[in-house]
Protein backbone atom coordinates (compact mmCIF):
# COMPACT_ATOMS: atom_id res chain seq x y z
CA UNK A 1 0.00 0.00 0.00
CA UNK A 2 1.24 3.54 -0.64
CA UNK A 3 2.33 4.89 2.42
CA UNK A 4 0.04 7.91 1.85
CA UNK A 5 -3.06 6.32 1.19
CA UNK A 6 -6.10 6.11 3.22
CA UNK A 7 -6.54 3.12 5.38
CA UNK A 8 -9.07 0.53 4.31
CA UNK A 9 -11.49 1.04 7.37
CA UNK A 10 -12.00 4.50 6.71
CA UNK A 11 -13.81 3.45 3.39
CA UNK A 12 -15.33 0.98 6.28
CA UNK A 13 -16.47 3.60 8.61
CA UNK A 14 -17.98 5.46 5.72
CA UNK A 15 -19.87 2.66 4.46
CA UNK A 16 -21.44 1.53 7.79
CA UNK A 17 -22.39 5.54 8.75
CA UNK A 18 -24.00 5.72 5.05
CA UNK A 19 -26.16 2.66 5.41
CA UNK A 20 -27.47 4.32 9.54
CA UNK A 21 -27.80 7.46 7.68
CA UNK A 22 -30.26 6.23 4.87
CA UNK A 23 -32.25 4.38 7.48
CA UNK A 24 -32.46 7.03 10.07
CA UNK A 25 -33.65 9.44 7.42
CA UNK A 26 -36.61 7.72 6.75
CA UNK A 27 -37.58 8.21 10.09
CA UNK A 28 -37.26 12.16 10.29
CA UNK A 29 -40.27 14.14 10.33
CA UNK A 30 -38.73 17.66 10.26
CA UNK A 31 -37.87 19.19 7.37
CA UNK A 32 -39.02 16.20 4.91
CA UNK A 33 -38.39 17.75 1.90
CA UNK A 34 -34.50 18.80 2.50
CA UNK A 35 -34.12 15.24 4.36
CA UNK A 36 -35.47 13.30 1.03
CA UNK A 37 -32.34 15.06 -0.99
CA UNK A 38 -30.29 14.28 1.28
CA UNK A 39 -31.30 10.38 1.21
CA UNK A 40 -31.19 10.28 -2.53
CA UNK A 41 -27.62 11.90 -2.24
CA UNK A 42 -26.51 9.28 0.19
CA UNK A 43 -28.18 6.38 -1.62
CA UNK A 44 -26.19 7.90 -4.85
CA UNK A 45 -22.93 8.11 -3.00
CA UNK A 46 -23.18 4.21 -1.43
CA UNK A 47 -23.61 3.10 -5.60
CA UNK A 48 -20.27 5.46 -6.03
CA UNK A 49 -18.76 4.07 -2.94
CA UNK A 50 -19.69 0.20 -4.29
CA UNK A 51 -17.60 0.91 -7.22
CA UNK A 52 -14.82 2.82 -6.08
CA UNK A 53 -13.91 -0.52 -3.59
CA UNK A 54 -14.33 -2.41 -6.74
CA UNK A 55 -11.56 -0.44 -8.20
CA UNK A 56 -8.37 -2.86 -7.43
CA UNK A 57 -5.73 -0.29 -6.96
CA UNK A 58 -8.10 2.36 -5.48
CA UNK A 59 -6.10 1.92 -1.75
CA UNK A 60 -2.88 3.33 -3.53
CA UNK A 61 -4.46 6.32 -4.38
CA UNK A 62 -3.14 9.16 -2.93
CA UNK A 63 -6.06 11.43 -3.44
CA UNK A 64 -8.57 9.38 -1.56
CA UNK A 65 -6.03 10.58 1.84
CA UNK A 66 -7.80 14.02 2.20
CA UNK A 67 -11.04 12.72 -0.05
CA UNK A 68 -12.33 9.98 1.89
CA UNK A 69 -11.33 11.68 5.75
CA UNK A 70 -13.59 14.54 4.49
CA UNK A 71 -16.04 12.63 3.51
CA UNK A 72 -16.31 11.15 7.14
CA UNK A 73 -16.35 14.05 8.63
CA UNK A 74 -19.28 15.22 6.10
CA UNK A 75 -21.21 12.18 7.18
CA UNK A 76 -20.32 12.41 11.15
CA UNK A 77 -21.94 16.19 10.77
CA UNK A 78 -25.08 14.75 8.84
CA UNK A 79 -25.75 12.11 11.67
CA UNK A 80 -25.44 14.67 13.89
CA UNK A 81 -27.56 16.46 12.25
CA UNK A 82 -30.14 13.63 12.02
CA UNK A 83 -30.52 13.04 15.84
CA UNK A 84 -31.41 16.90 16.28
CA UNK A 85 -34.04 16.46 14.12
CA UNK A 86 -35.01 13.35 15.48
CA UNK A 87 -35.23 14.59 19.06
CA UNK A 88 -38.67 14.71 19.88
CA UNK A 89 -38.60 16.19 22.91
CA UNK A 90 -35.59 18.77 22.30
CA UNK A 91 -36.84 19.86 18.59
CA UNK A 92 -34.30 21.99 17.22
CA UNK A 93 -33.48 25.57 18.31
CA UNK A 94 -33.61 27.89 15.10
CA UNK A 95 -35.64 26.59 12.21
CA UNK A 96 -33.71 28.82 9.90
CA UNK A 97 -30.43 27.85 11.11
CA UNK A 98 -31.14 24.06 11.15
CA UNK A 99 -32.25 24.65 7.25
CA UNK A 100 -29.36 26.23 6.22
CA UNK A 101 -26.96 24.01 8.50
CA UNK A 102 -28.91 20.99 6.10
CA UNK A 103 -28.85 22.75 2.69
CA UNK A 104 -24.67 23.06 3.52
CA UNK A 105 -24.49 18.99 4.81
CA UNK A 106 -26.22 18.48 0.83
CA UNK A 107 -23.85 20.75 -0.73
CA UNK A 108 -21.04 18.86 0.83
CA UNK A 109 -22.22 15.39 -0.74
CA UNK A 110 -22.71 16.54 -3.88
CA UNK A 111 -19.63 17.63 -3.88
CA UNK A 112 -17.62 14.79 -2.46
CA UNK A 113 -19.82 12.95 -4.57
CA UNK A 114 -18.53 14.37 -7.90
CA UNK A 115 -14.64 14.17 -6.60
CA UNK A 116 -15.32 9.79 -6.55
CA UNK A 117 -17.45 10.31 -9.63
CA UNK A 118 -14.79 12.06 -11.48
CA UNK A 119 -11.67 9.77 -10.22
CA UNK A 120 -13.65 6.45 -11.36
CA UNK A 121 -14.43 8.30 -14.72
CA UNK A 122 -11.07 8.77 -15.02
CA UNK A 123 -10.14 5.19 -15.01
CA UNK A 124 -6.87 5.90 -12.74
CA UNK A 125 -8.17 4.20 -9.57
CA UNK A 126 -7.86 0.35 -12.06
CA UNK A 127 -4.17 1.39 -12.60
CA UNK A 128 -1.74 -0.01 -10.45
CA UNK A 129 1.06 2.87 -11.66
CA UNK A 130 -1.51 5.79 -10.87
CA UNK A 131 0.15 6.70 -7.38
CA UNK A 132 2.85 8.23 -9.45
CA UNK A 133 2.66 10.85 -11.58
CA UNK A 134 5.47 9.72 -13.77
CA UNK A 135 5.55 11.40 -17.52
CA UNK A 136 5.03 9.72 -20.48
CA UNK A 137 8.74 9.30 -22.47
CA UNK A 138 8.97 10.97 -25.69
CA UNK A 139 6.88 9.39 -28.77
CA UNK A 140 4.63 7.57 -26.13
CA UNK A 141 1.49 6.72 -27.80
CA UNK A 142 -1.97 7.96 -27.35
CA UNK A 143 -3.52 5.62 -24.95
CA UNK A 144 -0.59 5.94 -22.43
CA UNK A 145 -0.41 9.74 -22.92
CA UNK A 146 -4.09 9.55 -22.57
CA UNK A 147 -4.49 8.39 -19.49
CA UNK A 148 -1.41 10.15 -18.07
CA UNK A 149 -3.95 13.62 -19.37
CA UNK A 150 -6.78 12.24 -17.33
CA UNK A 151 -4.90 11.46 -13.98
CA UNK A 152 -3.21 15.23 -14.29
CA UNK A 153 -6.93 16.49 -14.41
CA UNK A 154 -7.82 14.47 -11.85
CA UNK A 155 -5.49 15.64 -9.64
CA UNK A 156 -5.95 18.73 -10.45
CA UNK A 157 -9.71 19.04 -9.70
CA UNK A 158 -9.63 16.54 -6.62
CA UNK A 159 -6.50 17.47 -4.71
CA UNK A 160 -5.40 20.59 -2.86
CA UNK A 161 -3.28 23.33 -4.16
CA UNK A 162 -0.02 20.97 -3.95
CA UNK A 163 -1.39 18.83 -6.06
CA UNK A 164 -2.57 21.21 -7.85
CA UNK A 165 0.79 22.73 -8.91
CA UNK A 166 2.09 19.32 -9.18
CA UNK A 167 -0.35 18.35 -11.84
CA UNK A 168 0.07 21.94 -13.38
CA UNK A 169 4.06 21.53 -13.74
CA UNK A 170 3.31 18.06 -15.12
CA UNK A 171 0.94 18.96 -17.76
CA UNK A 172 3.55 22.11 -18.57
CA UNK A 173 6.20 19.66 -18.78
CA UNK A 174 3.93 17.30 -20.91
CA UNK A 175 3.25 20.23 -23.64
CA UNK A 176 6.84 21.42 -23.88
CA UNK A 177 8.01 18.34 -24.40
CA UNK A 178 5.47 15.96 -26.62
CA UNK A 179 4.44 17.39 -29.92
CA UNK A 180 1.05 15.15 -29.47
CA UNK A 181 0.31 16.52 -26.14
CA UNK A 182 -2.09 19.37 -27.01
CA UNK A 183 -4.59 17.53 -29.15
CA UNK A 184 -4.64 14.24 -26.54
CA UNK A 185 -5.49 17.31 -23.81
CA UNK A 186 -7.84 18.90 -25.54
CA UNK A 187 -9.36 15.32 -26.22
CA UNK A 188 -9.26 13.59 -22.82
CA UNK A 189 -8.29 16.82 -20.55
CA UNK A 190 -10.78 18.88 -18.81
CA UNK A 191 -9.99 21.84 -20.45
CA UNK A 192 -12.91 23.93 -19.10
CA UNK A 193 -11.89 23.42 -15.77
CA UNK A 194 -8.31 25.03 -16.89
CA UNK A 195 -10.28 27.94 -18.50
CA UNK A 196 -11.84 28.10 -14.89
CA UNK A 197 -8.45 28.60 -13.20
CA UNK A 198 -8.09 31.88 -14.64
CA UNK A 199 -9.99 33.20 -12.14
CA UNK A 200 -9.57 35.25 -9.73
CA UNK A 201 -9.97 33.71 -6.78
CA UNK A 202 -7.78 30.83 -7.87
CA UNK A 203 -4.19 30.52 -5.97
CA UNK A 204 -1.90 32.69 -7.54
CA UNK A 205 0.79 30.23 -8.92
CA UNK A 206 -1.70 27.81 -10.24
CA UNK A 207 -3.37 30.84 -11.93
CA UNK A 208 -0.33 31.40 -13.73
CA UNK A 209 0.55 28.05 -14.26
CA UNK A 210 -3.29 27.91 -15.78
CA UNK A 211 -2.72 30.96 -18.02
CA UNK A 212 0.82 29.12 -19.50
CA UNK A 213 -0.90 26.46 -20.57
CA UNK A 214 -3.85 27.56 -21.53
CA UNK A 215 -1.79 29.81 -24.11
CA UNK A 216 0.05 26.93 -25.20
CA UNK A 217 -3.20 25.18 -25.92
CA UNK A 218 -4.41 28.17 -28.08
CA UNK A 219 -1.27 28.15 -29.96
CA UNK A 220 -0.48 24.92 -30.44
CA UNK A 221 -2.89 23.74 -33.00
CA UNK A 222 -6.22 24.44 -34.78
CA UNK A 223 -7.91 21.56 -32.97
CA UNK A 224 -6.14 22.77 -29.16
CA UNK A 225 -7.35 26.41 -30.22
CA UNK A 226 -10.71 26.03 -31.29
CA UNK A 227 -11.19 23.56 -27.76
CA UNK A 228 -10.21 26.95 -25.81
CA UNK A 229 -12.62 28.86 -27.72
CA UNK A 230 -15.48 26.84 -27.39
CA UNK A 231 -15.01 26.07 -23.63
CA UNK A 232 -15.00 30.10 -23.10
CA UNK A 233 -11.39 31.11 -22.85
CA UNK A 234 -11.94 34.32 -24.54
CA UNK A 235 -13.78 36.37 -22.43
CA UNK A 236 -11.26 35.27 -19.03
CA UNK A 237 -8.04 35.81 -21.09
CA UNK A 238 -9.44 39.52 -22.13
CA UNK A 239 -10.02 40.19 -18.30
CA UNK A 240 -6.48 39.19 -17.83
CA UNK A 241 -5.02 41.79 -20.27
CA UNK A 242 -7.02 44.13 -18.50
CA UNK A 243 -6.02 43.57 -14.86
CA UNK A 244 -3.49 41.07 -14.52
CA UNK A 245 0.16 41.45 -13.32
CA UNK A 246 2.13 42.71 -17.04
CA UNK A 247 3.87 38.98 -17.63
CA UNK A 248 0.57 37.40 -17.41
CA UNK A 249 -0.97 39.95 -19.74
CA UNK A 250 1.69 38.61 -21.91
CA UNK A 251 0.93 35.31 -22.09
CA UNK A 252 -3.53 35.74 -22.48
CA UNK A 253 -2.63 38.08 -25.17
CA UNK A 254 -0.64 35.54 -26.74
CA UNK A 255 -3.25 32.94 -26.34
CA UNK A 256 -5.76 35.83 -27.58
CA UNK A 257 -4.02 36.70 -31.12
CA UNK A 258 -3.52 32.79 -31.38
CA UNK A 259 -7.28 32.05 -31.01
CA UNK A 260 -8.24 35.29 -33.15
CA UNK A 261 -6.28 33.55 -36.23
CA UNK A 262 -9.60 31.90 -36.86
CA UNK A 263 -11.72 34.07 -38.29
CA UNK A 264 -14.71 32.60 -36.93
CA UNK A 265 -13.73 33.47 -33.52
CA UNK A 266 -13.56 37.20 -34.52
CA UNK A 267 -16.98 38.11 -33.59
CA UNK A 268 -16.75 37.60 -30.22
CA UNK A 269 -14.21 39.98 -29.40
CA UNK A 270 -16.47 42.55 -29.72
CA UNK A 271 -19.23 40.89 -27.44
CA UNK A 272 -16.35 40.71 -24.38
CA UNK A 273 -15.63 44.38 -25.12
CA UNK A 274 -12.01 43.17 -26.42
CA UNK A 275 -11.47 46.09 -28.90
CA UNK A 276 -11.01 48.95 -26.14
CA UNK A 277 -8.93 46.14 -24.10
CA UNK A 278 -6.45 45.59 -26.76
CA UNK A 279 -5.98 48.74 -27.49
CA UNK A 280 -5.32 49.77 -24.01
CA UNK A 281 -2.83 46.90 -23.99
CA UNK A 282 -1.02 48.68 -27.32
CA UNK A 283 -1.24 51.94 -25.86
CA UNK A 284 0.44 51.56 -22.43
CA UNK A 285 1.70 47.29 -22.52
CA UNK A 286 4.85 46.01 -22.78
CA UNK A 287 6.70 45.63 -26.30
CA UNK A 288 5.70 41.88 -26.05
CA UNK A 289 2.12 42.75 -24.80
CA UNK A 290 1.78 45.23 -27.83
CA UNK A 291 3.04 42.69 -30.06
CA UNK A 292 0.36 40.38 -29.29
CA UNK A 293 -1.81 42.67 -28.95
CA UNK A 294 -1.28 44.40 -32.20
CA UNK A 295 -1.27 40.95 -34.14
CA UNK A 296 -4.71 39.98 -32.15
CA UNK A 297 -6.88 43.67 -33.69
CA UNK A 298 -4.99 42.66 -36.74
CA UNK A 299 -6.76 39.25 -37.24
CA UNK A 300 -10.06 40.65 -36.80
CA UNK A 301 -9.94 43.57 -38.46
CA UNK A 302 -10.72 41.94 -41.76
CA UNK A 303 -14.62 41.64 -40.05
CA UNK A 304 -16.80 44.43 -40.87
CA UNK A 305 -18.10 44.63 -36.97
CA UNK A 306 -14.83 44.74 -35.79
CA UNK A 307 -13.60 47.73 -37.92
CA UNK A 308 -16.51 49.69 -36.99
CA UNK A 309 -15.38 49.18 -33.50
CA UNK A 310 -12.23 50.06 -34.12
CA UNK A 311 -12.83 53.05 -35.96
CA UNK A 312 -15.37 54.29 -33.04
CA UNK A 313 -12.67 53.56 -30.36
CA UNK A 314 -10.20 55.76 -32.25
CA UNK A 315 -7.19 52.66 -33.09
CA UNK A 316 -5.82 54.51 -35.84
CA UNK A 317 -3.79 57.14 -33.18
CA UNK A 318 -2.94 54.20 -31.01
CA UNK A 319 -1.33 51.57 -33.56
CA UNK A 320 0.03 54.20 -35.85
CA UNK A 321 3.06 54.75 -33.85
CA UNK A 322 3.92 51.40 -33.46
CA UNK A 323 5.19 51.23 -37.28
CA UNK A 324 8.26 52.94 -35.62
CA UNK A 325 8.58 51.87 -31.79
CA UNK A 326 7.34 48.65 -31.47
CA UNK A 327 9.58 45.32 -31.95
CA UNK A 328 10.63 43.56 -35.43
CA UNK A 329 7.15 41.59 -35.26
CA UNK A 330 4.81 44.76 -33.81
CA UNK A 331 5.65 46.91 -36.80
CA UNK A 332 5.11 43.85 -39.14
CA UNK A 333 1.72 43.29 -37.76
CA UNK A 334 0.70 47.00 -37.62
CA UNK A 335 1.60 47.41 -41.11
CA UNK A 336 -0.40 44.57 -41.91
CA UNK A 337 -3.17 46.21 -39.80
CA UNK A 338 -3.24 49.24 -41.31
CA UNK A 339 -3.22 47.71 -44.49
CA UNK A 340 -6.36 45.97 -43.65
CA UNK A 341 -8.09 49.44 -42.52
CA UNK A 342 -6.50 51.53 -45.64
CA UNK A 343 -7.84 48.95 -48.09
CA UNK A 344 -11.61 49.52 -46.18
CA UNK A 345 -12.09 53.13 -47.51
CA UNK A 346 -11.64 56.68 -47.57
CA UNK A 347 -12.26 57.04 -43.54
CA UNK A 348 -9.43 54.85 -42.37
CA UNK A 349 -7.30 56.64 -45.10
CA UNK A 350 -7.93 59.71 -43.96
CA UNK A 351 -7.21 59.33 -40.69
CA UNK A 352 -3.89 57.23 -41.29
CA UNK A 353 -3.09 60.14 -43.15
CA UNK A 354 -3.65 62.39 -40.54
CA UNK A 355 -1.83 60.33 -37.89
CA UNK A 356 1.59 60.43 -40.43
CA UNK A 357 0.97 56.70 -41.24
CA UNK A 358 2.11 57.33 -44.93
CA UNK A 359 5.83 58.31 -43.50
CA UNK A 360 5.72 55.68 -40.83
CA UNK A 361 5.44 52.94 -43.76
CA UNK A 362 7.97 55.03 -45.38
CA UNK A 363 10.30 54.43 -42.72
CA UNK A 364 9.77 50.98 -41.72
CA UNK A 365 10.11 50.40 -45.59
CA UNK A 366 13.22 51.90 -45.94
CA UNK A 367 14.26 50.06 -42.69
CA UNK A 368 13.02 46.19 -42.53
CA UNK A 369 14.61 43.46 -44.58
CA UNK A 370 11.83 41.01 -44.12
CA UNK A 371 9.72 40.00 -47.17
CA UNK A 372 6.16 39.86 -45.32
CA UNK A 373 6.92 43.15 -43.74
CA UNK A 374 7.99 44.50 -46.41
CA UNK A 375 4.33 43.51 -48.47
CA UNK A 376 2.17 44.60 -45.77
CA UNK A 377 3.60 48.09 -45.82
CA UNK A 378 3.40 48.21 -49.84
CA UNK A 379 -0.07 47.09 -49.63
CA UNK A 380 -1.07 49.75 -47.09
CA UNK A 381 1.00 52.58 -49.24
CA UNK A 382 -0.58 51.55 -51.75
CA UNK A 383 -3.98 51.48 -51.06
CA UNK A 384 -3.03 55.51 -49.44
CA UNK A 385 -2.07 56.17 -52.48
CA UNK A 386 -5.75 56.90 -53.65
CA UNK A 387 -4.98 60.31 -51.75
CA UNK A 388 -3.83 62.58 -54.63
CA UNK A 389 -1.54 63.94 -51.64
CA UNK A 390 -0.15 60.48 -51.04
CA UNK A 391 0.63 60.34 -54.87
CA UNK A 392 2.13 63.48 -54.67
CA UNK A 393 4.28 62.26 -52.02
CA UNK A 394 5.48 59.29 -53.66
CA UNK A 395 6.02 61.05 -57.52
CA UNK A 396 8.86 63.27 -55.99
CA UNK A 397 10.68 60.49 -53.28
CA UNK A 398 13.46 59.34 -55.18
CA UNK A 399 14.35 57.03 -52.96
CA UNK A 400 10.98 55.11 -52.52
CA UNK A 401 10.64 54.84 -56.15
CA UNK A 402 14.32 53.21 -56.40
CA UNK A 403 13.46 50.78 -53.86
CA UNK A 404 10.11 49.62 -55.61
CA UNK A 405 12.38 49.72 -58.87
CA UNK A 406 14.68 47.12 -56.89
CA UNK A 407 11.76 45.37 -56.04
CA UNK A 408 10.37 44.91 -59.36
CA UNK A 409 14.14 43.55 -60.34
CA UNK A 410 14.22 41.06 -57.35
CA UNK A 411 11.22 40.66 -55.16
CA UNK A 412 8.68 37.96 -54.69
CA UNK A 413 5.82 37.45 -57.65
CA UNK A 414 3.43 39.17 -55.15
CA UNK A 415 6.01 42.50 -54.14
CA UNK A 416 6.72 42.81 -57.66
CA UNK A 417 2.57 42.99 -58.70
CA UNK A 418 2.25 45.29 -55.71
CA UNK A 419 5.46 47.78 -56.83
CA UNK A 420 4.04 47.77 -60.77
CA UNK A 421 0.42 49.09 -59.21
CA UNK A 422 2.43 51.87 -57.29
CA UNK A 423 4.28 52.76 -59.90
CA UNK A 424 2.11 52.80 -62.35
CA UNK A 425 0.10 55.23 -60.66
CA UNK A 426 2.92 57.72 -59.46
CA UNK A 427 3.51 60.86 -62.14
CA UNK A 428 7.09 61.07 -61.87
CA UNK A 429 9.33 63.49 -63.23
CA UNK A 430 11.54 62.37 -66.64
CA UNK A 431 14.50 62.20 -64.26
CA UNK A 432 13.05 59.92 -61.90
CA UNK A 433 11.76 57.66 -64.65
CA UNK A 434 15.26 57.87 -65.97
CA UNK A 435 16.40 56.57 -62.67
CA UNK A 436 14.89 53.81 -62.71
CA UNK A 437 15.05 52.60 -66.32
CA UNK A 438 16.76 49.24 -65.07
CA UNK A 439 13.72 48.17 -64.11
CA UNK A 440 12.45 47.79 -67.44
CA UNK A 441 12.82 44.38 -68.72
CA UNK A 442 11.46 43.37 -65.58
CA UNK A 443 8.29 44.65 -66.21
CA UNK A 444 8.32 43.58 -69.61
CA UNK A 445 8.97 40.23 -68.51
CA UNK A 446 5.85 40.24 -65.63
CA UNK A 447 3.90 40.94 -68.80
CA UNK A 448 4.07 37.30 -69.88
CA UNK A 449 2.64 36.20 -66.43
CA UNK A 450 -0.84 35.15 -65.98
CA UNK A 451 -0.65 34.63 -62.53
CA UNK A 452 -1.91 36.64 -60.18
CA UNK A 453 -4.63 37.94 -61.78
CA UNK A 454 -4.40 41.80 -62.56
CA UNK A 455 -0.18 41.73 -62.74
CA UNK A 456 -0.08 42.02 -66.58
CA UNK A 457 -2.09 44.91 -66.46
CA UNK A 458 -0.33 46.98 -64.01
CA UNK A 459 3.11 45.63 -65.11
CA UNK A 460 1.79 47.12 -68.62
CA UNK A 461 0.86 50.51 -67.44
CA UNK A 462 3.75 51.08 -65.59
CA UNK A 463 5.77 50.71 -68.72
CA UNK A 464 3.64 52.61 -70.68
CA UNK A 465 4.86 55.10 -68.04
CA UNK A 466 8.27 54.89 -68.11
CA UNK A 467 8.22 54.95 -71.94
CA UNK A 468 7.30 58.61 -72.29
CA UNK A 469 11.08 59.11 -71.77
CA UNK A 470 12.89 58.63 -74.94
CA UNK A 471 16.23 57.16 -72.75
CA UNK A 472 13.65 54.59 -71.78
CA UNK A 473 12.51 53.55 -74.84
CA UNK A 474 15.47 52.82 -76.37
CA UNK A 475 16.60 51.46 -73.14
CA UNK A 476 13.57 48.62 -73.66
CA UNK A 477 14.53 48.20 -77.58
CA UNK A 478 18.64 47.63 -76.61
CA UNK A 479 17.37 44.24 -74.46
CA UNK A 480 17.37 41.79 -77.04
CA UNK A 481 15.49 39.61 -74.50
CA UNK A 482 13.07 41.89 -73.77
CA UNK A 483 11.79 42.72 -77.74
CA UNK A 484 11.72 39.33 -78.32
CA UNK A 485 9.34 38.66 -75.00
CA UNK A 486 7.04 41.72 -76.76
CA UNK A 487 7.23 40.27 -80.11
CA UNK A 488 6.05 36.67 -79.07
CA UNK A 489 3.77 38.60 -76.74
CA UNK A 490 1.91 40.15 -79.83
CA UNK A 491 1.95 36.20 -81.49
CA UNK A 492 -2.07 36.31 -81.83
CA UNK A 493 -1.14 32.26 -81.33
CA UNK A 494 0.33 32.99 -77.80
CA UNK A 495 -3.03 33.09 -76.09
CA UNK A 496 -1.34 33.68 -72.45
CA UNK A 497 -1.45 37.31 -72.67
CA UNK A 498 -4.38 39.46 -73.30
CA UNK A 499 -3.21 41.22 -76.46
CA UNK A 500 -4.26 44.86 -75.67
CA UNK A 501 -1.52 44.88 -73.26
CA UNK A 502 1.46 44.48 -75.31
CA UNK A 503 -0.13 46.52 -78.45
CA UNK A 504 -0.41 49.38 -75.78
CA UNK A 505 3.75 48.90 -75.40
CA UNK A 506 4.57 48.98 -78.65
CA UNK A 507 2.58 52.16 -79.14
CA UNK A 508 4.20 53.70 -76.41
CA UNK A 509 7.43 52.63 -77.84
CA UNK A 510 6.90 54.03 -81.21
CA UNK A 511 5.36 57.40 -79.93
CA UNK A 512 8.73 59.20 -80.49
CA UNK A 513 8.49 57.54 -84.25
CA UNK A 514 12.17 56.51 -83.57
CA UNK A 515 13.38 54.66 -86.42
CA UNK A 516 15.91 52.40 -84.51
CA UNK A 517 13.00 51.65 -82.23
CA UNK A 518 10.75 50.69 -85.42
CA UNK A 519 13.77 48.64 -86.64
CA UNK A 520 14.34 46.59 -84.14
CA UNK A 521 10.36 45.81 -83.38
CA UNK A 522 9.77 44.85 -86.58
CA UNK A 523 12.52 42.51 -87.38
CA UNK A 524 11.61 40.50 -84.34
CA UNK A 525 8.56 39.83 -86.32
CA UNK A 526 6.05 42.67 -84.15
CA UNK A 527 5.07 44.56 -87.12
CA UNK A 528 3.34 40.95 -89.03
CA UNK A 529 1.92 39.95 -85.51
CA UNK A 530 0.43 43.97 -84.98
CA UNK A 531 -1.05 43.80 -88.25
CA UNK A 532 -2.57 40.34 -87.49
CA UNK A 533 -4.27 42.32 -84.39
CA UNK A 534 -5.24 45.14 -86.19
CA UNK A 535 -7.81 42.80 -88.25
CA UNK A 536 -8.92 41.47 -85.35
CA UNK A 537 -10.03 44.57 -84.38
CA UNK A 538 -7.72 44.70 -81.07
CA UNK A 539 -8.08 47.94 -78.93
CA UNK A 540 -4.87 50.30 -80.22
CA UNK A 541 -3.32 47.53 -82.84
CA UNK A 542 -3.94 49.37 -85.75
CA UNK A 543 -2.36 53.02 -84.77
CA UNK A 544 0.43 50.93 -83.43
CA UNK A 545 0.76 49.12 -87.11
CA UNK A 546 0.84 52.53 -88.71
CA UNK A 547 3.13 53.74 -86.29
CA UNK A 548 5.04 50.70 -86.74
CA UNK A 549 4.83 50.71 -90.92
CA UNK A 550 7.17 53.49 -91.15
CA UNK A 551 4.59 55.36 -93.35
CA UNK A 552 4.47 58.80 -92.27
CA UNK A 553 2.66 60.70 -94.54
CA UNK A 554 -0.30 57.42 -93.23
CA UNK A 555 0.28 58.25 -89.99
CA UNK A 556 -0.43 61.93 -90.50
CA UNK A 557 -3.30 61.38 -92.87
CA UNK A 558 -4.84 59.28 -90.80
CA UNK A 559 -4.53 61.72 -87.63
CA UNK A 560 -5.96 64.57 -89.52
CA UNK A 561 -8.70 62.64 -90.85
CA UNK A 562 -9.42 61.37 -87.59
CA UNK A 563 -9.49 64.89 -85.68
Amino acid sequence: MHPTAPPPQTLDQITHLLTHLLTASHSIKTFTSRWQTIRSKLAYLTSSLSALSDSPHWSDNPLLQTLLPNLLQTLLRIQSLSHQCSDTEHPPVGKLLMQSDLDMAANWLSKQSQDIDLLLRSGVLRQSNAIVLSQPPPGSDKEDLGFFVRDLFTRLQIGGVEFKKKAMESLLQLLENEEKAAAVVSKEGNVSYLIHLLDLNAHSSIREQAITAVSVLASASEQSRKCVFEEGGLGPLLRIIESGSMGLKEKAAMAVEAITTDVDNSWAITAYGGVSVLLEACRSGSLTLQEHSVGALRNVAVVEDVRSALGEEGAVPVVVPLLVNGTVKAREKTANLIAILAAAGEFFRALILQERGLQGLLLLLHESSCSDTIEHALRAIHSLSASDSTTRTLSVSISFIIQIAELIKHGTILLQQICASILATLCMSDGNKRAIASCIPALVKLMESPKPDGLQEVAAKALVSLLTVRSNRKELVRDEKSVMRLAQMLDPKYETVSKKFPVAVVAAVMAGGSKGCRKRLVAAGAYAHVQKLAEMEVAGAKKAAQRLSGNRLQVIFGRTWRE
